[in-house]
């Protein structure tokens, strides 16, 4: 298990699900993705804990649990798994390690896809918290395509940059603080983070 450098240090768990790529049949896209993606994002520190896994429920189940139990992450991301196929499991193995639901996220995940594809309303993506006795974390089941995902947490803008949609990551910073988990900064011209004015942080 990697410590952190400083307690404002977020950990994140990266789990791809696919059977052809946890197999070597293909390479997976999900995890490059979502590293790019946090590489821009993020302006406070934080490391990442990765795991390619096929579409089964057990192991799906026994990487959030490990991730969040013993690695410690204050933020789970899945990627692929979350359609109405038989071997689509994501959500099913989300929910059975849940200590709550977090409904708000899949539902605006759902939105922001249906302004590219009518068949987002087939994506059964859910988001719930998992606690133990001293630490907490936010797990969340994304899209497999990097486009998707790209769209899902920072959502949609214009032509001059002005938000249309928003993207889920917004309202993470503020979810980990309720959690008791580290304080995220995120560059804004990519994902402005929102938190009430009572909860914002003096800059240093």
């Amino acid at each position: 298990m990697s410590k952190k450098t400083n307690p404002d240090e977020l950990k994140i768990g990266l789990v791809s699900i696919s059977d052809r790529a946890s197999s070597g049949v293909y390479e997976d896209q999900g995890i490059p993705a979502l590293q790019a993606w946090f590489t821009a994002a993020l302006s406070s520190a934080w490391q990442i804990e990765t795991r390619l896994i096929p579409d089964e429920q057990a192991a799906i189940e026994q990487a959030l649990i490990e991730l969040v139990d013993v690695e410690r992450c204050d933020l789970v991301i899945t990627t692929g798994g979350t359609g109405p196929a038989r071997r689509d499991v994501t959500p099913e193995a989300t929910m059975a390690v849940a200590t709550k639901e977090m409904p708000g996220f899949g539902e605006q995940m759902r939105q922001i896809s249906l302004h590219f594809v009518p068949t987002a309303i087939l994506s059964r993506q859910v988001s719930v918290i998992r606690e133990t006795a001293d630490h907490a974390a936010l797990i969340m089941n994304l899209p497999g395509q990097p486009k998707s995902i790209k769209e899902t947490l920072e959502g949609l803008k214009d032509a001059d940059g002005k938000q249309l949609v928003g993207g889920i990551f917004a309202a993470v910073p503020y979810c980990i603080d309720l959690m008791g988990g580290p304080y995220v900064e995120t560059n804004e011209a990519i994902c402005k983070a929102w938190r009430p004015k009572h909860a914002i942080r003096p800059a240093k």
